[in-house]
C-alpha cells in the first residue's frame, strides 16, 4: 500500500489527489498519531481534498441518500448542484459515509462547506468528529437550534441567518434572498474551544434537507474565498483554489453575491495549543478563560474579523463608498496593532467586557445571540466634533517606563546574553531595562502576573508564563518583541522555565490541576520558521521541584532540586526520564537552586560537569552530574566578633546556617544571594569571600553576566540592582512596592512622584529617570492618601489611624502631625495656591487646615460630611482649578456636596440617586472631579457606570457618559485642556475625548493585573500616570493643547464649549502687568489642517483624517538637552575666550576643577563688578610689562579690531573710553588676508592685549555633528559646545575647521539655523538668455521660517492694485513686500499675489534690511562651499536688479540694518564668526570690522541719532558711539552688564521706543527697559514664557514676539515716565492690551508706523497679516513644515496636491497657489500620493490615495473633505501609489519591493507582486494602452521600478483579474553611485508621446537617460546628463524632459532636438519634478520649497 500511496501523492492539485479507499472500520482510521499510516494520511489530503469526487458522490456507492435528493443546474454557479429537500430534515438527507461503521478518515483542519439554504425552509447538517483518544463528538448547526447546547459528546449550534428587516427573529426559517454560502469550520478550535479535546479526524458528514449543496471539501490551509491568486510570503493571505471558488461575474464583488462564515471567529479561540505563528502583535491575541458569548454562525451584511460573534462575512453595500467604523481603542503597547484589513482598525483586548463593549460598534444584542446590522456611517471632517466617531491619534497613549519589579515573585531576572540589558517581570508585563541608558522596551499581552521567564542562549527567543490558571505560555521573538506564539501549558501554574542553549527545547515545571509536580518539554525549533510548539514529553514526579535547568553542554539533559531531592534528567523517545542523586545525610535539606559549572575554554565535556546546589540550610553541594554523587558540601554560617553588629568572616562549618536563595556560576567565581540580605562573591574552592553588598532585604535571586564582570541581584522587598565587579560599585535599577499602590501625586516644580501602598511606605520618584529618591515607612499604621504641596517641597499624607502628617522633602522628616479624624483618611487635597488643605476620613469628617501657617493650624472641623464608607481613593475629595470650590461625595452616598473652599459654606447638593429614573435603581457617587475652571464643570462617576457631567453652579447634568465600564470608575481625571478624561476602569485606564459630544466610546488600555487605583496627568499634561500593582508612565501621543502654541482649534471646531470658556493660559502662568484680562481672538489661527477658514469663495475646508489632531509645533529637529556635566564642559572655553578677549584677567580651567566650581565661577564673573584689565602696549606680544588699568574705569572696555595699514586700532584713554579709529574710505583696501594661526581664542593661552590687537578677517567655521547632541566619534576635528551661562540648554556644537555655520539647538530665541540638508551650488553651469528660455519661474510656494528678520513690508509705498487677491483682508494695505524662500528674494504684491523674483545668492539667505527710504533692499546669505565669504547682496527695489555685491563675513550674516539717514549699513556675524562690519552706503565700500569678543544676538541703530549703535548678547549691551572727523570714522565702545533682577539668559532681541528707551528681550522672556542716556536698566517684567525674539515699538506701543509662538501687544506709555524713578520702578503700570497666538515661534515682523497692523513671519514657514484694531490674524504665506514627498495634479487641473514628511496632505488651488483642503494624520510621514483619474466614476468624485510610513493607504475625497477608506496592504512604509487608468484599483509598492493590488472601493488587496522583494519600489507608471501589440492581454500597461536597477513591465485588466509581465529591464550599477551624499533613484516613465517607448535614470555606469523600446526589446537611444538625476517627468505635449539633481539644479532636455537649458533656483537636491498633464506648468520641489515654473509656448 505504501508505494500505491507514495504513487498518488505526486500531483500537487487538491482536485487530482488520490488516496486509498475507505477502511472498512473505524478502527483502522483511528490509528494512533504518530504512525507511519497517520502521516500519509496527511500527505495525500495536501493542499486540499475534494470530498463530493473522492468518494464518487454521484455513483452512490460509497455514500448514501435518503428522500428528495436531485441534482440540478444552479444558475448562479452554473453548474450542477445537489438539492436536498422535504418537509422532514431527517428524512432527507445526504450521508458520507455510506456505513455508519465506515470512516472518512479526515484530517484537515478546515471544513469547507458550499451550501445554500432553501428558502422559508430549515436545514441541518451533522459532523462526526474524532479526537485523539477516539471519542466521537456529534457536531451540528441548524437554523432549528434556538440556543448553544453542550454535552460531553455533542454540539449544537444556531445557524442565525439575517433578514435584512432588523425586525425578523433571529432564529427561525431562511429569509427569502438567501445566498450562496461559503462555511469554513475550523474543527480543532471547535473541540478545543468547547470541549477542551483534541481534533482527530472527521468521521462523517450528514447534509439534512433543505439545501442546496455543490461540495465539500477539508484542507490545512485557511483559504480567503474573495481572494484568489494572492502570494502570502508577506501578506496573512491564502487565495482560494479554482476549483473550490465561486464565480464572480466582471465588475462586481464577491460579497455582493456570496456570503462567507468563517466559525469560530478570531475572538472565540482560546489558545489552549500551540497557535500558528501570526502576523498580529502580541497584544491582539485573545487569552483566558471568560465569560464566553453564546457561539453562533451568523450572516450578516458586513466583513467582521474582531467580533465577539464568529466572524462572518458578506457583502458591502454598492450605493456608495463607505469607510469602515472604526473599533474604539484597547491598546496596551507603545505600539498600534499591525493586523489591518479593509474593514477599519482592530481593536485590542485581553478582557471579556472590553471585548464586548469593543465590539457593540458593530454589533447589537438579539436576545442570547449577536447580530451584524448593516453600516451606514458616513466619515465627517472634524470640524463638526459633535459628529466624530472617534477622536485621535489612535492609540493616544503609549506605554514609556514602569515603576515596579516582581509580582508573582521577585526570582525572575536575567541577563541578555551581549551582557547590555537585564529582563525581568512587573506584574503583567515584562521589562527589558538597558543597564547604561535607563531606557526601557517592555514585552505586553500577559493578562496575569508573570511567573517564570527563560530566555534562549543567542537571545533571540524569551519565554514566558503567566500565574493565572490554567497557565498560559508566551514565545516571544526577543529582538522585535513581537509575540510568536501562545499556547496553555497542561500545567495549571508554571513555576519556573528554562530553555536550552539553542532555543530548540523549553522545559517547564509546575502543578497541575491535581497538585502534583509536572515536568513538560516543549520542542520550540520551528516556531521562528512558521512552525508549532509540540509537546515533546511530560512527566509527573511526587518529589519537590524548586528550580529546573536544562544543561547547556545536551540539550536531552537536565536537572531539578527541591525539598531532600536533586534529580537528574534525560529526554528520550518521546519520554522524560530521572533519577535522583545520592545526597547521603542531605537528603532532608530544601535545596532551593541549581547551576551548572561552565568550563574556562567553553568546550565542556558531559563526563566533566558539575552541578552546584543550595539549600535553605545554608548548604552548597557540589555533584558530579556523571557519577552523581555528592564531591563536595560546604556550608554558610554566620561568624560575628566580639561586639561587632555585622558577620564579619563566613564560613563553612556546622552549626546553624544562612538561608541561601539562588546562586549563580562563571568559569572563576559563585554568586551566592541569601536570606541574610547579602550578596557574596566567592572562588569555586570557596576558601575565601571576594565581594559582598548588603541589601535591603533578603537576596531572592542571583544571576551573573555572560561576562562573568556583573552580578544581578534582585531582593524579596522589590529591589533589583548589579554588582560590577570591576569598579566594586552597586548600581540600582529598579525599586517597587511590594504591595498594590493606593494613591499617588505629582509635584510640578521638581517633576516629583509621590505613592502610597498597601506595604505601609510612601515613596517619591523622579519622574524623569522614575529613580526612587525617598522611602518614608510606617510599621504602625498604613499610610492611605497623599498629596503635595503646589509650592513647598511639602507633602502630605493621610493614615489609617485618622492621623494627617506633613514631610519635609529637604529635612526629609515629619514637620507638623494632626490628629482631628478619628477614623482613616479617605480624601486629601490642597488648593492650587497652596493656602488651604482639606482632608476626609472614614467616620465622615471633613478637615480644613491652613497651609499659609508654618504649623498649618486645623481651621475647621466638620463631622458627618463626607459619605463614611467612601473608599480611599484620589477623587474622594476635589478642589476646583482655581481653587474656590470644595466637592465630595456625602454626607450619604446618593449626594454629591459642592462647598466654598474658603468658608465651607455649602453652595450645592446634588441627589445623584434621581439622576437615573429609568434605571429602577438608586444611583450614588464613587468619585468626582473639576474640569477647568472656565467650563464649571463638574464629573461625578456614579455606581451605574456612568460618568454624569454637572454644572457646577447649578448642579444641572450637562452631559452623560453611560455604560464606561461594568464596574465603577473609582478615579478621574480631566486635563487641563479638557480634551482628554482620564478613567481608572478596572484593570484598564480608559481614555476619552471629552470634547466630542457624540464621542462612540473610549481608548482602552490594558497591563495591569490589579485594578487600576488612581490615573492623573504629569504636571506639563504630556504624559498620563496610572498606579495599581505598579506605576506605569504613558506617553501622550497628541500634543495636548497646553503645550501648543495656540489655544486651539477655532470655535467651529469645538463641542460643548464656549467662547468664553478658554482662559487664558499665560495669565495663570505668569503674573503679567495688563489692564483686564484679554480673551484669546477667535480669528486667532489655529494650527493648518484645525478647521482653518478657506479662501472666500472656496469650497474647500481644512480637514483631518482618521488619525488627524492638532499638528505639533514645530521644533528645531536637532534639539537636545544637555547633561549637567556637559554643560559645564560647554561653558568653560567660550567663557574663557570671551572675558579673555575683553582683557580681563582670567585663567583657564584646569582639568581636574569640578565643573560645578568652574559653572559658579561663570556667574560670579558675569557679576563681577572688580575686575582688571590687563594688556601690553606692543602687538608683537614682546613680552613687555603690563599697563594695568584703575578699576574705577571698569565701566568701559576695550573692543577688538583689524590690525594692518589700514585696519582701525583700538586706543585706551585715560577715562576708561575706548576709541576705534578707522582708515579713511578713500584710500583703497587692501586684500583681504588670513591670519597664520587662525585662532579662535579657546581657551587663550595668554590673556590678548587689549590695546592693539590682531582680529581674524576670516574666523573659523562650526558645525554641527551628526549625532543629536554629542559629537560623533568618526569626526575628523574635535568639536565643542555653546553654552550660554543660567542656560541649562546646549546651544550649539562648534567645530575650529568642520562646517560653515552653527545651527541652533533646542527651545531657544529664534535666530537663524541653515536647513538641514544643503547641497552646493554648481560651478560653470550655464544658464539660458533671458530671451530664449523655456522655463519661467512663475511663483514660489513657502518661506523660509528657519531665518530671521528675513521678511520686510513697508505699507506705504505703492498704490492699491484694481484687483484684490482673495485671501488678502479689506484692511490690508498695499506696499512693498518682500521674504526669502531659500536663496530667492520674493517681491510680492500682496493683494493680487503676483510675484518678482530676484535670484543669485550661492546659499540660503538668512537675513533682509530695507532701508528707511524703502529704495535699497540689502539681503545676505551663509557662505556657500563655491565661496569663502557669504555673500551681501544690495538690490534696487524699483527695478529689481542688484546693484552691489559685497562680502566680508566667513561666517552666515546675522543681522542687517541701515542707518536712519541710510548713509550706513551694519552687518553682524552669527555665533562663530561674531563680527561687526560697518559699510558705507554711497560706495559700499568697508568702513570698520570689529570682531566681538562673545555672540551677538542683535543690532540696530538709533533711530533719532545715526551716530549710536547698539548690540545685544550675552548678559550685556553694548553701546556704540559712531564719531567721523574727516574721512575717518571712530568708534566710542560703552558696555552695561544686565542686572540681576532681570534674571538669568541672555539678550536675544532689542528695539529703541521714546526718546530715550531701549527695550531688550531675554532668552528667558523678560523684557527690560533701558536709559540709553544713563546706560543703566531702570524696568523690567516677565512678558513671556518663552525667549523674546522680536520686538517693534512705536512710541506708545510694544510688539513682543516669543519662541512660543505668542505676539503680544504692551502699552508702554507711562514707561517714559517711569524712568526718572529709576531701579526704584514697577512694571504694574504697562499692561497687555492683545494677545494672538500663531502656529510657531516668531521670527520676523514688521509693522507700520502706529503699530495697527503688521506682517508676522513663523519658524513653521508662515507669513500672518496681523490687525491689532481687529484682533485678527489671517494667513498671507503658507508653505510645507517639512520635505514634500509628491506633486500631483486633479483632472481639471484646477488643483493640485502634496503631501510631506509631517503627515500632511495639502491641496492647493492652482491659479492662486492658496491652501485649500488639508488632511492631517499625526505621527506618521506621508511619503507618496496620488490623484484618482477622470474616469473614476463620476467628475466631481476626486479622490487621493496617500500612503504613508506605517504601511497604511488611506483614500481622502476631495469634494467631501473627508476619509473615505483606510487599509494597510504593506507591512512596511510604502514609496509610491498610483491609481490605475479606470480608478478603481489602487498599486502601491513599499521599501521590501513588494506591489500590491487593491480595490479603491472595498480597500481589499486581491494580488501581491514579490518580484522586486529585496529592493524599495521607486516608482510605478500606468498608462492607458491596448497590450496586443505587445503579444498580451490587458488594457493597462504599468511598470514598477526598484532601487536594485530593475524595472518590470506588466499588462493588466484588472476587471478580469489578469496580470503578466511584458518584459524585465535590468540595469548594471557601479560600486559607488552616490552624489552629494544623495543615493539616487531608479526612476523610469512610460513616454506620454510615444507609447512604446520607456525612458530610465538611475545610477549606473554613465549619467544618462536610457530610452528604451518595449515593441523592439532593446535600447534605442541614450541621452547623457552631467549629474546623477534625483528626479524625473515627461511632459505629454511638448517632448520635454525635466530632471533634477542633488546639485540644486533643473535640467530641461528637449527630445526632438537634442537640446538643454538648465535652471538654478533651489537651495537643496531637486528631489521631484512634476510637469501638469496640460504641460503648461512644472513643478520642482527640494526640501521643503516648492517652485511654480511656467513653461514657454514651443
Amino acid at each position: 500500500m505504501t508505494a500505491e500511496v507514495m504513487a498518488e501523492v505526486a500531483p500537487l492539485s487538491g482536485s487530482r489527489c488520490q488516496a486509498p479507499r475507505c477502511m472498512s472500520r473505524a478502527g483502522r482510521a483511528d490509528a494512533k498519531a504518530g504512525s507511519s499510516s497517520g502521516a500519509m494520511a496527511r500527505a495525500w489530503q495536501h493542499p486540499f481534498l475534494n470530498v463530493f469526487r473522492h468518494f464518487r458522490v454521484d455513483e452512490w456507492k460509497r455514500s448514501a441518500k435518503q428522500g428528495d435528493v436531485a441534482v440540478v443546474t444552479d444558475k448562479t454557479l452554473k453548474g450542477a448542484v445537489y438539492r436536498i429537500r422535504g418537509s422532514v430534515s431527517a428524512a432527507n438527507y445526504i450521508q458520507l459515509p455510506k456505513n455508519s461503521t465506515q470512516s472518512l478518515g479526515l484530517t484537515g483542519r478546515y471544513l469547507y462547506v458550499l451550501f445554500r439554504p432553501l428558502p422559508n425552509k430549515h436545514f441541518v447538517i451533522h459532523l462526526d468528529v474524532s479526537t485523539e483518544d477516539n471519542q466521537v463528538i456529534r457536531v451540528s448547526f441548524s437554523n432549528l437550534f434556538k440556543e448553544f447546547k453542550s454535552t460531553a459528546t455533542r454540539l449544537q449550534f444556531p445557524f442565525v441567518l439575517e433578514a435584512r428587516t432588523p425586525q425578523r427573529d433571529l432564529v427561525g426559517l431562511v429569509p427569502h434572498g438567501a445566498r450562496w454560502t461559503f462555511l469554513q469550520l475550523d474543527l480543532q478550535d471547535i473541540l478545543l474551544v468547547h470541549l477542551n479535546r483534541r481534533y482527530g479526524h472527521l468521521k462523517s458528514v450528514r447534509l439534512c434537507a433543505s439545501l442546496l449543496v455543490r461540495n465539500l471539501y477539508t484542507s490545512d490551509l485557511c483559504f480567503e474565498p474573495a481572494i484568489s491568486g494572492a502570494p502570502w510570503a508577506k501578506l496573512p493571505v491564502t487565495s482560494m483554489p479554482r476549483e473550490m471558488a465561486f464565480p464572480v461575474p466582471k465588475g462586481e464583488s464577491w460579497h455582493d453575491r456570496y456570503v462567507h462564515v468563517r466559525f469560530p471567529s478570531d475572538s472565540l479561540k482560546v489558545p489552549s495549543k500551540p497557535i500558528e505563528k501570526s502576523g498580529s502583535p502580541p497584544e491582539a491575541v485573545l487569552l483566558g478563560p471568560g465569560p464566553r458569548p453564546l457561539p453562533c454562525p451568523v450572516a450578516c451584511s458586513k466583513p467582521v474579523r474582531f467580533s465577539v460573534s464568529p466572524v462572518v462575512q458578506t457583502p458591502r453595500p454598492t450605493a456608495a463608498p463607505l469607510a469602515p467604523r472604526p473599533f474604539p481603542e484597547v491598546s496596551l503597547s507603545q505600539e498600534c496593532s499591525e493586523a489591518s484589513n479593509a474593514d477599519g482598525p482592530g481593536f485590542h483586548s485581553l478582557e471579556p467586557w472590553a471585548r464586548v463593549k469593543a465590539s457593540d460598534v458593530h454589533t447589537a444584542a438579539a436576545g442570547p445571540h449577536v447580530l451584524t446590522h448593516e453600516s451606514t456611517e458616513v466619515p465627517v471632517a472634524l470640524e463638526d466634533a459633535g459628529s466624530c466617531k472617534r477622536f485621535l491619534p489612535d492609540p493616544i497613549l503609549r506605554l514609556k517606563g514602569v515603576i515596579g519589579f516582581g509580582g508573582h515573585s521577585t526570582r525572575q531576572a536575567l541577563w541578555t546574553p551581549d551582557g547590555t540589558a537585564v529582563v525581568y517581570p512587573c506584574h503583567a508585563v515584562i521589562v527589558v531595562l538597558l543597564v547604561d541608558t535607563g531606557e526601557q522596551r517592555f514585552f505586553l499581552g500577559h493578562t496575569d502576573k508573570v511567573s517564570a521567564l527563560a530566555l534562549d542562549g543567542s537571545g533571540s527567543l524569551l519565554a514566558s508564563a503567566q500565574a493565572r490558571t490554567p497557565s498560559v505560555i508566551r514565545l516571544w521573538d526577543f529582538q522585535t518583541g513581537r509575540c510568536l506564539c501562545v499556547f496553555q501549558s497542561p500545567v495549571h501554574v508554571v513555576c519556573s522555565l528554562s530553555f536550552s542553549d539553542s532555543g530548540a527545547l523549553l522545559c517547564g515545571v509546575g502543578k497541575d490541576r491535581h497538585g502534583r509536580t509536572m515536568v513538560v518539554a516543549w520542542g520550540t525549533g520551528q516556531v521562528g520558521l512558521g512552525g508549532e510548539v509540540v509537546v515533546l514529553a511530560k512527566a509527573h514526579t511526587d518529589f519537590d521541584v524548586q528550580a529546573f535547568r536544562v544543561t547547556f553542554f545536551d540539550e536531552t539533559r537536565m536537572a531539578s532540586c527541591g525539598q531532600g531531592s536533586v534529580r537528574l534528567w534525560r529526554l528520550r523517545g518521546g519520554a522524560l526520564r530521572s533519577c535522583p542523586v545520592d545526597l547521603g545525610e542531605h537528603h532532608v535539606l530544601q535545596f532551593t537552586d541549581l547551576a551548572f559549572k561552565q568550563a574556562q575554554d567553553g568546550c565542556p565535556k558531559p563526563s566533566a560537569a558539575m552541578l552546584f546546589v543550595c539549600s535553605r540550610s545554608g548548604h552548597i553541594l557540589e555533584i558530579d552530574c556523571q557519577c552523581m554523587v555528592v564531591r563536595h558540601a560546604r556550608r554558610l554560617l554566620p561568624t560575628q566578633t566580639p561586639g561587632g553588629p555585622h558577620p564579619q568572616k563566613q564560613t563553612f562549618s556546622t552549626g546553624p546556617g544562612i538561608a541561601i536563595s539562588s546562586l549563580s556560576l562563571s568559569p572563576a567565581m559563585c554568586a551566592v544571594g541569601s536570606a541574610d540580605g547579602y550578596l557574596r562573591l566567592w572562588p569555586l574552592d570557596f576558601s575565601s569571600v571576594l565581594l559582598e553588598a548588603e541589601h535591603e532585604g533578603p537576596v531572592s535571586s542571583v544571576c551573573v553576566s555572560p561576562d562573568g564582570l556583573r552580578v544581578l541581584s534582585a531582593t524579596s522587598s522589590g529591589h533589583l540592582g548589579f554588582l560590577d565587579t570591576p569598579s566594586r560599585v552597586y548600581h540600582m535599577l529598579a525599586r517597587s512596592h511590594t504591595a498594590p499602590v493606593l494613591a499617588l501625586a505629582t509635584e510640578q516644580r521638581r517633576g516629583q512622584l509621590a505613592t502610597v501602598s498597601q506595604d505601609r511606605t510612601v515613596r517619591i520618584w523622579d519622574l524623569a529617570t522614575l529613580q526612587q529618591l525617598y522611602d518614608f515607612t510606617s510599621l504602625e499604621e498604613a499610610p492611605c492618601t497623599v498629596t503635595f504641596h503646589p509650592t513647598r517641597p511639602i507633602f502630605f499624607c493621610g493614615f489609617s489611624s485618622g492621623a494627617v502628617r506633613s514631610f519635609s522633602l529637604e529635612a526629609a522628616e515629619v514637620l507638623v502631625e494632626h490628629t482631628c479624624h478619628q477614623g482613616a483618611i479617605t480624601g486629601l487635597t490642597a488648593t492650587p495656591d497652596g493656602r488651604l488643605l482639606f482632608s476626609s476620613c472614614s467616620r465622615g469628617s471633613l478637615a480644613q487646615y491652613n497651609c499659609a501657617d508654618p504649623q498649618w493650624h486645623v481651621l475647621r472641623v466638620a463631622a458627618d460630611m463626607v459619605w463614611p464608607d467612601a473608599p480611599a481613593t484620589p477623587s474622594t475629595l476635589a478642589v476646583s482649578r482655581d481653587g474656590r470650590l470644595l466637592a465630595f461625595v456625602g454626607p450619604s452616598r446618593h449626594t454629591v456636596t459642592v462647598m466654598g473652599s474658603a468658608s465651607l459654606d455649602e453652595l450645592l447638593r446634588v441627589d445623584i440617586g434621581t439622576l437615573d429614573l429609568a434605571s429602577g435603581r438608586l444611583d450614588s457617587a464613587m468619585a468626582v472631579c473639576f474640569g477647568p475652571a472656565a467650563l464649571g464643570h463638574l464629573l461625578v462617576s456614579t455606581s451605574s457606570n456612568r460618568v454624569v457631567v454637572l454644572d457646577a453652579a447649578s448642579g444641572r447634568i450637562i452631559r452623560e457618559l453611560p455604560g464606561v465600564h461594568p464596574e465603577p470608575c473609582s478615579s478621574l481625571m480631566l486635563s487641563e485642556d479638557t480634551r482628554f478624561l482620564l478613567m481608572a476602569a478596572g484593570r484598564a485606564v480608559k481614555v476619552w475625548d471629552y470634547r466630542t459630544q457624540a464621542s462612540p466610546g473610549p481608548q482602552v488600555y490594558i497591563g495591569h493585573s490589579e485594578p487600576v487605583q488612581a490615573v492623573t496627568f504629569s504636571p506639563d499634561q504630556q504624559q498620563v500616570l496610572s498606579a495599581g500593582d505598579a506605576v506605569f508612565l504613558w506617553d501622550i501621543l497628541a500634543t495636548t493643547e497646553s503645550n501648543q502654541s495656540f489655544p486651539g482649534p477655532s470655535p467651529a471646531c469645538e463641542a460643548g464649549l464656549g467662547t468664553g470658556q478658554l482662559e487664558d493660559a499665560a495669565s495663570r502662568a505668569s503674573e503679567l502687568p495688563r489692564q483686564q484680562v484679554p480673551k484669546p481672538s477667535q480669528a486667532s489661527p489655529p494650527r493648518q489642517g484645525i478647521c482653518a477658514r478657506p479662501p472666500e469663495g472656496g469650497d474647500g475646508t481644512f480637514t483631518t483624517s482618521d488619525e488627524e489632531g492638532p499638528c505639533e509645533e514645530s521644533r528645531d529637529p536637532e534639539g537636545s538637552l544637555l547633561t549637567e556635566k556637559e554643560a559645564g564642559r560647554a561653558g568653560d572655553g567660550a567663557w574663557a575666550a570671551a572675558v579673555g578677549s575683553w582683557g580681563l584677567a582670567l585663567s583657564p580651567r584646569s582639568p581636574s576643577q569640578p565643573c560645578e566650581q568652574w559653572r559658579a565661577g561663570q556667574g560670579r564673573w558675569c557679576r563681577c563688578r572688580d575686575l582688571r584689565a590687563v594688556g601690553t602696549s606692543d602687538t608683537k606680544n614682546s613680552g613687555a610689562p603690563c599697563t594695568t588699568c584703575p578699576t574705577s574705569h571698569k565701566a568701559f572696555t576695550p573692543a577688538r579690531a583689524s590690525r594692518g595699514p589700514h585696519s582701525a586700532k583700538v586706543m585706551l584713554w585715560p577715562s576708561g573710553t575706548c576709541l576705534l579709529k578707522a582708515p579713511s574710505s578713500r584710500t583703497p583696501a587692501p586684500a583681504l588676508r588670513r591670519p597664520p594661526d587662525g585662532t579662535l581664542w579657546w581657551p587663550p593661552a595668554d590673556p590678548p592685549s587689549p590695546l592693539i590687537q590682531q582680529v581674524p578677517l576670516r574666523a573659523p567655521r562650526a558645525c554641527v555633528p551628526p549625532g543629536p547632541g554629542t559629537p560623533s566619534a568618526h569626526t575628523s576635528h574635535p568639536c565643542f559646545p555653546i553654552y550660554a551661562p543660567g542656560c541649562p540648554l546646549q546651544l550649539a556644537w562648534v567645530c575650529p575647521k568642520a562646517a560653515s555655520h552653527v545651527q541652533a539647538l533646542g527651545p531657544r530665541w529664534p535666530c537663524w539655523a541653515p536647513a538641514a540638508s544643503r547641497s552646493p551650488s554648481l560651478q560653470g553651469t550655464s544658464l539660458p538668455p533671458a530671451s530664449s528660455e523655456w522655463l519661467r519661474l512663475k511663483a514660489v510656494v513657502g518661506y523660509s521660517g528657519n531665518g530671521r528678520a528675513n521678511m520686510v513690508w513697508r505699507p506705504d509705498t505703492g498704490p492699491a492694485p484694481a484687483r484684490p487677491r482673495p485671501q488678502a483682508p479689506p484692511s490690508l494695505r498695499t506696499g512693498f513686500f518682500a521674504y526669502t524662500c531659500g536663496r530667492l528674494v520674493v517681491v510680492e504684491d500682496l493683494h493680487s499675489g503676483a510675484q518678482q523674483h530676484w535670484p543669485g545668492h550661492p546659499a540660503e539667505i538668512s537675513t533682509l534690511a530695507l532701508s528707511h527710504s524703502a529704495q535699497v533692499l540689502a539681503s545676505a546669505s551663509g557662505r556657500s562651499s563655491t565661496t569663502d565669504h557669504c555673500q551681501i547682496r544690495v538690490w534696487d527695489v524699483s527695478g529689481g536688479l542688484c546693484q552691489h555685491l559685497i562680502s566680508h563675513h566667513s561666517t552666515t550674516v546675522l543681522a542687517l540694518a541701515f542707518s536712519p539717514d541710510d548713509r550706513l549699513l551694519v552687518t553682524l556675524g552669527d555665533h562663530d564668526g561674531r563680527t561687526l562690519a560697518l559699510w558705507d552706503t554711497a560706495t559700499y565700500d568697508l568702513v570698520s570690522s570689529t570682531r566681538l569678543p562673545e555672540p551677538v544676538h542683535g543690532v540696530a541703530f538709533n533711530p533719532w541719532d545715526a551716530g549710536e549703535l547698539t548690540c545685544v548678547g550675552q548678559g550685556t549691551v553694548t553701546f556704540w558711539l559712531l564719531q567721523q572727523c574727516g574721512a575717518d570714522i571712530s568708534l566710542q565702545v560703552h558696555r552695561e552688564q544686565v542686572p540681576e533682577t532681570v534674571g538669568a539668559g541672555e539678550l536675544t532681541s532689542l528695539c529703541y521706543g521714546a526718546p530715550p528707551l531701549l527695550y531688550c528681550g531675554t532668552s528667558s522672556g523678560q523684557v527690560c527697559v533701558w536709559d540709553t542716556c544713563a546706560g543703566h536698566c531702570f524696568l523690567s517684567w516677565e512678558a513671556d514664557d518663552g525667549g523674546i525674539g522680536l520686538l517693534l515699538c512705536s512710541s506708545s506701543r510694544l510688539v513682543s514676539g516669543s519662541s512660543t509662538g505668542r505676539l503680544r501687544l504692551w502699552a508702554v506709555g507711562p514707561v517714559s515716565e517711569l524712568r526718572c524713578k529709576g531701579s526704584g520702578a514697577r512694571s504694574s503700570s504697562v499692561f497687555m492690551e492683545r494677545e494672538l497666538v500663531l502656529d510657531g515661534a516668531v521670527v520676523s515682523a514688521s509693522f507700520d508706523d502706529s503699530v495697527d497692523m503688521g506682517v508676522v513671519g513663523t519658524r513653521t514657514g508662515t507669513l500672518w497679516f496681523i490687525s491689532w484694531a481687529e484682533g485678527t490674524s489671517t494667513r498671507l504665506i503658507s508653505g510645507q513644515r517639512s520635505k514634500v514627498n509628491e506633486v500631483v495634479f486633479g483632472p481639471g487641473e484646477s488643483h493640485c496636491a502634496t503631501c510631506g514628511e509631517d503627515g500632511s496632505v495639502r491641496v492647493w488651488a492652482l491659479a492662486s497657489m492658496e491652501l485649500v483642503i488639508q488632511f492631517q494624520v499625526l505621527n506618521q510621514s506621508c511619503l507618496c500620493l496620488a490623484w484618482s483619474p477622470r474616469c473614476c466614476g463620476r467628475p466631481e468624485q476626486q479622490r487621493l490615495a496617500a500612503g504613508y510610513g506605517d504601511g497604511s493607504l488611506r483614500i481622502f475625497s476631495v469634494s467631501r473633505t473627508a476619509m473615505e477608506l483606510k487599509m494597510r496592504p504593506h507591512p512596511v512604509a510604502l514609496t509610491t501609489v498610483t491609481f490605475s487608468t479606470d480608478g478603481q484599483t489602487v498599486l502601491s509598492g513599499d521599501k521590501d519591493g513588494l506591489v500590491a493590488v487593491s480595490h479603491s472601493r472595498t480597500g481589499m488587496t486581491f494580488r501581491v507582486l514579490s518580484d522586486h522583494q529585496g529592493a524599495p519600489i521607486s516608482t510605478i507608471c500606468v498608462t492607458r494602452k491596448e497590450c496586443e501589440d505587445l503579444g498580451v492581454e490587458g488594457t493597462d500597461l504599468w511598470l514598477a521600478a526598484s532601487g536594485d536597477q530593475r524595472v518590470s513591465v506588466w499588462a493588466s485588466d484588472w476587471l478580469r483579474n489578469r496580470c503578466e509581465l511584458v518584459d524585465w529591464l535590468s540595469f548594471p550599477m557601479p560600486a559607488t553611485t552616490e552624489t552629494q551624499g544623495h543615493l539616487p533613484p531608479s526612476l523610469a516613465a512610460f513616454c506620454p508621446w510615444d507609447g512604446a517607448l520607456l525612458m530610465y535614470v538611475g545610477p549606473g555606469v554613465d549619467k544618462e537617460v536610457i530610452i528604451y523600446d518595449l515593441s523592439q526589446k532593446q535600447v534605442v537611444e541614450k541621452i547623457p546628463l552631467p549629474f546623477f538625476a534625483m528626479s524625473l517627468s515627461l511632459s505629454p505635449g511638448t517632448r520635454l524632459l525635466a530632471l533634477g539633481f542633488a546639485e540644486c539644479m533643473l535640467r530641461l532636455v528637449d527630445y526632438a532636438t537634442g537640446t538643454a537649458q538648465d535652471f538654478a533656483g533651489h537651495n537643496n537636491a531637486v528631489h521631484l519634478c512634476r510637469f501638469t498633464p496640460s504641460a503648461r506648468l512644472l513643478f520642482t520641489a527640494a526640501c521643503n520649497e516648492i517652485l511654480v515654473w511656467e513653461v514657454s509656448g514651443r
